[in-house]
């Protein structure tokens, strides 16, 4: 690929929640009374904004997913984001993107608020030329990343013909197809099945990502320097 502006999801991209994320949904629901759905099926909540992914819990409702979801946050801010973990590979991959020049942002369907905390917490800030999210948890605009992914390119000037999404989920892949920008899905975060199978391309490490996006002497030299720029465990 021929890139000149990457745009990177968060969760299970970038960042590995390590748990964070679902065992505090379903800490959430059973402090309000409801029975716990298990870790399978919240799984499928990481990516949508939690406004959209928890109605599709047994008994939450629009009486009970705002205490849910200030219960959830709460529990996050105070553990869930210590708790997360970078992938590995991830921060020497970025730093190489912005020695080549490529402007790199994050495009996450968090609150921009959050998502800057867990950002600077982490230590990725400075890795970045931009972060990018929703304003708010109420998932005005449903599950749809492109907003997100439209108002990176918007706020940039950036061209679309050589810019890519990589993301975990089909809402990466989704927002990409819908701003005419490349997309590729790595297979380490939390894709259902074959969700990932219209992404131009799909990559299992951070590896084979480095050498979509700069080629394949830049990676080998990551990888040299840095031993693996590799996936993370989920």
């Amino acid at each position: 690929m021929s890139v000149t502006s990457a745009l990177f999801d968060l969760d299970g991209t970038l960042v590995d929640p390590a748990g964070a994320i679902t065992s505090g949904i379903r800490h959430a629901l059973v402090a309000h009374g409801l029975a716990d759905p298990g870790e399978a099926q919240v799984e499928a909540l990481v990516g949508p904004p939690l406004q959209v992914g928890l109605r599709t819990i047994d008994g939450v409702t629009d009486e009970n997913i705002e205490k849910i979801i200030a219960t959830y946050r709460s529990r996050y801010e105070e553990f869930g984001m210590d708790e997360s973990k970078i992938y590995p590979g991830v921060i020497q991959l970025l730093q190489a993107l912005r020695r080549a020049n490529i402007y790199v942002a994050v495009t996450t369907a968090k609150p921009v608020n959050i998502a800057r905390k867990l950002l600077d917490r982490k230590g990725l800030t400075e890795h970045l030329d931009a972060i990018h999210g929703n304003e708010s948890e109420h998932g005005e605009m449903g599950s749809s990343k492109t907003h997100i992914v439209a108002a990176a390119l918007k706020d940039a000037d950036l061209d679309a013909s050589s810019s890519v999404v990589i993301g975990d989920r089909y809402y990466d892949v989704d927002a990409a197809r819908e701003n005419s920008v490349a997309s590729i899905g790595v297979s380490w975060g939390f894709a259902q099945d074959n969700e990932l199978s219209h992404a131009d391309l799909l990559v299992d490490t951070t590896g084979q990502l480095a050498v979509a996006l700069l080629g394949e002497q830049i990676a080998q030299t990551l990888e040299s320097e840095n031993n693996g720029v590799q996936e993370g465990a989920k």
